[in-house]
């Protein structure tokens, strides 16, 4: 019995599958001794990529989803829980899960640098964990943005409009975003564990019963793609076609230069997100396939695709940091808020922007239409 790594992302690549020597088409890289040796070479050239490339831009992600998401918590947290607007009130879900998210990200990058896990394995486990949880967390999240963004602008007369916002807000969103996100988690706490790997190093991953192992990863591969993307794309997508839609029309929702300003604020918000997300969906989809045998293995494609997503997964994280940038830093009153907090004590800001924001605020349907606040 030997062990065989996958070469594919951070998250996923270093997860050690048992197979037997006799090519039983448990490993990615494994289909017999003929494929395997044929594929060194191109396994070599990713784990490299890996090593020096995940660990710099993990790093970076770092940095930047704690500066930005940190600055969001710290805002909204100083302000007053009845001075919170219901789009304040996702900026606080959605940068906690960004933050709690990138600080599973510095593990990974030393894994990743040192092919060696050295933080024993409850931190393995609850690591893997809060990973599994804020991944979901975040996209589910902004599923719950759109949809709120929408019956503020399309449904903004609407009878029931503030009730079920109250309601999406306050106690569906733990239930749709959080709830779901949290159950994801538990195959981490079944499968995740640490044990020696090769030279005496220990591997972090989660371990499958070796009979079945690729179908196990492939499962999850598409679990990734279909509730980290396509669900929350799909939401997204035609929440704000269809809110770009009403404020392309004559309407009472402001000027044209605000509509315009919207507009372009919402193509952004869409493009952000597929653009972060598809190549990475698209990588593990295809990983997917083959490994369950649906599409035919071929050496220069698995390398391809191993470095593919060496590039994809980064971009799909790096979301998280774009997040500060599109759901709260372009919003004018978010923007106030945080000078206040940067330049004020905390008490003096307690004391002077509930005043200043009841001067200033927008009515829910000014501040929909902006799209600042999304």
């Amino acid at each position: 019995m030997r062990r065989e790594t996958t070469s594919i992302m951070s998250y996923y690549e270093h997860v050690y599958l048992d197979f037997n020597d006799t090519g039983s088409g448990s490993g990615f890289w494994d289909d017999g001794e003929n494929l395997e040796e044929s594929c060194n070479v191109e396994h070599g050239m990713t784990a490299e990529l890996h090593r020096v490339f995940l660990p710099v831009v993990y790093a970076i992600i770092f940095v930047l989803g704690i500066t930005g998401n940190g600055l969001v918590v710290v805002v909204l947290g100083c302000q007053r829980r009845s001075k919170c607007s219901l789009t304040d009130w996702y900026r606080l879900h959605l940068s906690a899960a960004d933050l709690l998210f990138v600080l599973a990200l510095p593990f990974w990058a030393v894994d990743a640098a040192l092919d060696d896990w050295r933080f024993g394995e409850a931190a393995c486990i609850g690591v893997h964990v809060i990973y599994t949880v804020n991944l979901y967390g975040s996209v589910l999240i902004l599923a719950f943005i759109s949809l709120d963004r929408y019956l503020a602008v399309v449904r903004a007369t609407g009878t029931n409009t503030g009730g079920l916002r109250q309601l999406l807000a306050h106690k569906a969103v733990y239930v749709g975003a959080w709830l779901p996100a949290t159950l994801l988690a538990v195959p981490d706490m079944i499968f995740a564990r640490t044990q020696e790997g090769g030279e005496g190093a220990s591997v972090c991953q989660r371990f499958y019963p070796e009979e079945n192992a690729p179908v196990w990863v492939a499962v999850f591969h598409l679990q990734l793609v279909l509730v980290g993307l396509v669900i929350p794309g799909l939401v997204l997508l035609v929440c704000y076609c269809v809110i770009v839609s009403r404020l392309t029309r004559p309407g009472p929702l402001g000027g044209q230069r605000q509509k315009r300003r919207a507009v372009r604020t919402t193509i952004a918000l869409v493009l952000c997100f597929f653009i972060c997300w598809l190549p990475y969906g698209a990588g593990i989809s295809v990983d997917a396939l083959l490994r369950l045998e649906v599409l035919p293995r071929c050496c220069r494609l698995e390398a391809a695709l191993g470095v593919w997503l060496s590039v994809a997964e980064p971009m799909a994280f790096a979301h998280c940091c774009l997040n500060p940038l599109l759901y709260a830093f372009l919003g004018a009153g978010f923007k106030s808020s945080a000078r206040r907090a940067l330049t004020l004590s905390r008490a003096s800001s307690l004391k002077i922007l509930p005043r200043r924001r009841n001067g200033t605020s927008m009515t829910p349907e000014t501040e929909s239409s902006s799209l600042h606040s999304s």
